[in-house]
C-alpha cells in the first residue's frame, strides 16, 4: 500500500513539474469504494487524508470504524434521491451533482452545525449517453442556482472523460472543463476546483488544470468484486462503470 501510494505521488509530482503547476494546487483523493476499513486505515497511516466513496451505505459503515482518524470524506458516485440526507449528513464533499433538485435536497438536509457541504457540479464533457453529468451548456445555470443554496458551497466542476482515449484526446476533453470553469468565473463566480483525473489519465488531467485527482486502482490495486458490506441496495440497478476510479 505505502509503495503504491508513493508511486502515485511520484507520478503526480512529475506531472506537476511537466505542466509547470504549483504542487499545493493538487489534492489526491484516494478512491476507496469496495475497499475495507482496514485498507483505508493503512493508506491513512501512509499519509493519505482524502478518501472518495461511491456507495453511501458502504461508506457510512466504514466511517463508523474509522472515527478516530482525521479523514476528509468525498462522495463521488451517482446520487440517488433517497440517499441525499445520508450524503449531506456524513460527507465533507460531494462531486456528482447533476440536477438542481438534488442540490436543493442536499442543501436542505445538511446539518447546520456542519456548515455548507463542499460541492462540485458534474459535467458530461464527452457527450456519452450513458454517462452521468449535466450538459456543458446547462452547467452555468446549474452552478448559479446551486450557489444560492445555503447548505452548499459550490467549489467547482467534475467530469469523467471518455475511456480509452489517447493522451491528446484525453486532454482535449479535460481542457473543455477548464474552459467552462473559466467562462463561469468570468461571469462573476469564483470556482476554485476541477475534479478530474484518474489512474489512467492523471497526467493529462494535471496538464489540463485539475486540482483534484481521484485515484483508486493505482493505490489499492485491482478490485475483484463489485462491492462490500453496506453497499447501497439500489446498486443492483443498471449502473455506469467508467473506470475503477470514477463514478460507477
Amino acid at each position: 500500500m505505502e509503495n503504491r501510494l508513493q508511486a502515485v505521488h511520484a507520478r503526480i509530482a512529475k506531472a506537476i513539474t511537466v505542466a509547470g503547476r504549483d504542487p499545493t494546487e493538487i489534492t489526491l483523493v484516494a478512491v476507496s469504494k469496495t475497499q475495507s476499513a482496514a485498507a483505508i486505515r493503512m493508506a491513512w497511516a501512509a499519509g493519505q487524508r482524502h478518501f472518495g466513496e461511491n456507495y453511501v451505505q458502504e461508506a457510512i459503515a466504514k466511517m463508523a470504524e474509522l472515527t478516530d482518524l482525521d479523514i476528509v470524506w468525498h462522495f463521488i458516485g451517482p446520487i440517488q434521491s433517497n440517499k441525499t440526507r445520508l450524503i449531506a449528513t456524513h460527507f465533507d464533499w460531494v462531486h456528482s451533482i447533476e440536477r438542481l433538485a438534488v442540490a436543493e435536497r442536499l442543501s436542505s438536509q445538511r446539518p447546520v452545525d456542519r456548515g455548507p457541504i463542499n460541492a462540485c457540479i458534474q459535467v458530461n464533457v464527452s457527450g456519452e449517453a450513458s454517462k452521468s453529468g449535466c450538459e456543458p451548456s446547462m452547467a452555468p445555470g446549474l452552478v448559479t442556482a446551486a450557489c444560492a443554496l445555503p447548505g452548499l458551497r459550490v467549489r467547482g466542476l467534475m467530469t469523467v472523460p471518455e475511456p480509452g482515449l489517447k493522451p491528446d484526446h484525453q486532454r482535449e476533453q479535460l481542457e473543455a472543463l477548464r474552459s467552462l470553469q473559466r467562462a463561469i468565473n468570468t461571469a462573476g463566480l469564483a470556482l476554485d476546483t476541477l475534479s478530474m483525473g484518474m489512474s489512467d489519465d492523471l497526467e493529462a488531467a494535471i496538464a489540463a488544470g485539475s486540482t483534484m485527482v481521484r485515484i483508486g486502482t493505482a493505490i489499492f490495486g485491482q478490485r475483484t468484486h463489485a462491492g462490500t458490506i453496506g453497499a447501497d441496495s439500489a446498486s443492483s440497478a443498471p449502473i455506469l462503470t467508467v473506470s475503477p476510479d470514477g463514478p460507477s
